[in-house]
C-alpha cells in the first residue's frame, strides 16, 4: 500500500474519532455523529479539491467514506466514548499527528502542482489539514480548536514552506517528502509533549 494512502487512512480514522467524540459530548443522535465524524475526517480534503477546481477525492473513491463509517461503528461497538480523555492518549495523538502531516503534505503538493504561488500553497496545505476540524467545531457551536490550541496548524504551515523551498531548489522528490513528513511528525509530537504554544497577547484587565 502506498505510504500516503496508509497515512491518509490513519488520519481519517483519527479525525473521524475526533468528530465522533465531539458529537457524543454534544449529545447528537447516530446520524449526527456520522455527519460530524465525516465532515471532520473528509472536510479538509473536500475544501482542498474545491479550491483546486476538481471533484473531491472522497466523491470518487470509496475508502474514505467507508473508513469513516467503520471508525464510527468500531467506536460504538467498543464504547470508546466512555473512556476518559481518549483524545489525550498517546496512540490517538500519534494517529492524529500522522493524519495532520499527511493532509498537510497532500495539500501542499497539489498546490505546487497547480502552480499556486507561495501563499496559495500554504493556504491549501493549511485548509486541507485543519478544515475538517474547523467544520466540526462550527457545527457543534464551539470556538474552533485551531484558534486556541497548541502547536497544531503551525505544522501545516511549516510543511508547506519546506516543500515550497525544496521545489524551488529542485530537490522535491519522494525521499525529500518522506524526510519532511518525519520531521513534521517528530516536531508535532515534541510540541505536544512539551506543551509548546504560539505566544498570546497579554491584555490589561478590564
Amino acid at each position: 500500500m502506498d505510504f500516503f494512502i496508509l497515512a491518509d487512512i490513519i488520519g481519517i480514522v483519527a479525525f473521524a474519532l475526533s468528530g465522533f467524540l465531539a458529537g457524543v459530548r454534544h449529545r447528537l443522535d447516530l446520524l449526527g455523529l456520522i455527519i460530524v465524524a465525516s465532515l471532520t475526517a473528509l472536510g479538509g480534503g473536500v475544501i482542498r479539491d474545491l479550491m483546486l477546481d476538481r471533484t473531491p477525492f472522497a466523491f470518487n473513491h470509496y475508502y474514505p467514506a467507508l473508513t469513516v463509517i467503520a471508525s464510527v461503528m468500531i467506536a460504538l461497538a467498543l464504547r470508546l466514548y466512555r473512556r476518559d480523555a481518549l483524545e489525550r492518549k498517546w496512540l490517538f495523538i500519534i494517529s492524529d499527528t500522522v493524519g495532520l502531516v499527511a493532509f498537510s503534505i497532500t495539500g501542499a503538493l497539489l498546490g505546487i502542482a497547480a502552480e499556486f504561488n507561495f501563499f496559495g500553497v500554504i493556504i491549501v496545505s493549511f485548509l486541507t489539514a485543519i478544515g475538517g476540524g474547523v467544520t466540526r467545531d462550527v457545527l457543534v457551536n464551539t470556538v474552533p480548536a485551531i484558534l486556541t490550541s497548541d502547536f497544531y496548524g503551525t505544522i501545516a504551515v511549516i510543511v508547506a514552506v519546506l516543500l515550497i523551498l525544496l521545489d524551488a531548489v529542485g530537490w522535491l522528490n519522494d525521499t525529500a517528502v518522506l524526510a519532511v513528513a518525519l520531521f513534521a511528525t517528530v516536531l508535532r509530537l515534541v510540541a505536544h509533549y512539551r506543551g509548546w504554544h504560539l505566544p498570546h497577547l497579554d491584555l490589561p484587565p478590564r
